[in-house]
């Protein structure tokens, strides 16, 4: 199983990019931000958005967890 290792939306939010902001400025769809919250998978367009306002690697943010 993939899970995150952070808490995404409060990285996210920590950079200055609060959910409005993501929202009003079209950064990512309400979609992306609603797997987000429900700690649910996204897409790899959605993960290239947010490693390049992170300035991180997937692997920052991912991790493999064996059943």
């Amino acid at each position: 199983m993939i899970r995150y290792k952070i808490d995404m939306l409060e990285a996210l939010k920590k950079a200055g990019y609060t959910t409005y902001r993501i929202r009003k400025d079209k950064i990512m769809g309400e979609a992306a931000l609603n797997h987000l919250r429900q700690g649910e998978s996204i897409s790899f367009q959605t993960m290239d958005t947010i490693c390049k306002i992170l300035n991180c690697q997937p692997g920052d943010m991912l991790e493999y967890v064996s059943d």
